[in-house]
């Protein structure tokens, strides 16, 4: 199995851009992505179960791994929500299939948003890590949309061991990622 595109990019091109700018002595201390978690509330699924099902399966088909249904903690009678009932899903990326899971979303999903000006840089939690938000599966060319029932977005966090917000921004922006100029 060849290894990812962005992979090699990491090792030949990341690791010195950032070892330079941040002036780090070691090159075990610049920052790398360790995992992609991708997520997915499926609100509507406490009238119909097979909405899980649909989801776990767009997950699995856009990540290229099976997706694991989320389960409910707590119960809310507001919401008729009981615990243990299945209310969306997950799947978390390491290695080779984060990368290329990565570069597809680079290079081939993001720019297929509708009216897209670079994503948003206030997803950073103040420990290096981003989330930001997708508001339609079908910027994934993996999914139809003859096939799919409704649109609904999902949850990417980028899980770094970069130190701070800085540094988290430099290592995603050497990735590729189209952040909008609004940096602060």
């Amino acid at each position: 199995m060849a290894t990812a595109r962005l992979k090699e990019k990491y090792y030949n091109e990341v690791v010195p851009a950032l070892k330079e700018k941040f002036q780090y002595k070691n090159v075990m201390q610049v920052p790398k992505i360790t995992k992609i978690s991708i997520s997915k509330g499926i609100g509507a699924a406490v009238a119909d179960k097979k909405l899980v099902d649909i989801g776990v399966e767009e997950l699995s088909i856009i990540s290229g791994q099976k997706a694991v249904p989320t389960i409910a903690k707590k119960s809310v009678s507001n919401f008729k929500l009981r615990e243990g009932m299945p209310i969306g899903a997950r799947v978390t990326l390491r290695g080779e299939r984060m990368y290329e899971f990565l570069d597809r979303l680079v290079t081939i999903a993001l720019p297929r948003v509708r009216d897209f000006r670079g994503i948003s840089d206030k997803g950073f939690d103040g420990r290096g890590n981003y989330t930001m938000g997708v508001k339609e599966q079908i910027i994934f060319p993996e999914i139809s949309i003859d096939k799919i029932k409704a649109i609904s977005g999902m949850d990417i966090t980028f899980v770094t061991t970069a130190k701070t917000d800085e540094e988290s921004y430099e290592l995603l922006k050497a990735f590729g990622m189209p952040f909008a100029n609004i940096k602060k």
